[in-house]
């Protein structure tokens, strides 16, 4: 979801599509999704429509691209790294993802417009970690790309879970829980029982 490719190619790139990026975060603070219109964002950023397509399709695209990014920075400054066979930095990105999906839910109460793209952006973000180390050290019984996407929608769906579970518990807490599920998706192929 996220630009690194285009932006390290181009720094002028990069500070339009984060222009863009923070003039729809400063919308979103004074109304909901559905009534800020792509001119909207445009002169918020001080460009006009033109540039705004240049970079995405839709304020759609331009959402995802904006929660991919600061999901990213938030691993990011946690030093969250997966190569593949990290435990650590499998609970790491765990609770992450718990951390991200609390921090925001006011807004996606109010704006249910948001949550299908604020959902594929941390998804792709999580898959797209996990499959780089996947892919340095691959899993037993399923691809790398079968697994990434496996676990992701799982990690993000049991920290949604969490979420909407009243009285519940830390992030840190569910965490473990969450391991529990997921880590065998990782390491262990799927016994010959199960396979019909």
């Amino acid at each position: 979801m996220t630009d690194h490719a285009a932006e390290l190619v181009d720094p002028r790139i990069r500070r339009t599509r984060l222009s863009l990026q923070q003039a729809l975060e400063q919308l979103l603070d004074e109304r909901e999704f559905e009534k800020i219109s792509v001119q909207d964002i445009a002169e918020a950023a001080e460009v006009n429509r033109a540039t705004f397509y240049d970079h995405y399709p839709d304020k759609f695209a331009l959402l995802e691209c904006m929660v991919g990014t600061q999901f990213e920075e938030l691993l990011a400054q946690r030093g969250v790294v997966f190569d593949g066979g990290c435990v650590s930095a499998l609970r790491a990105i765990i609770l992450g993802v718990c951390d991200y999906v609390a921090s925001r839910p006011t807004r996606c109460e109010r704006q249910r417009q948001m949550e299908p793209h604020m959902e594929a952006a941390v998804i792709a973000v999580v898959r797209k970690m996990l499959l780089d180390g996947l892919q340095r050290h691959p899993p037993q019984g399923a691809s790398p790309e079968m697994v990434a996407t496996t676990v992701s929608w799982a990690v993000y769906g049991a920290a949604k879970e969490w979420l909407n579970t009243p009285r519940h518990v830390a992030s840190e807490e569910i965490v473990e829980t969450v391991m529990a599920l997921v880590v065998p998706m990782l390491a262990e192929p799927v016994p010959q029982a199960l396979h019909g």
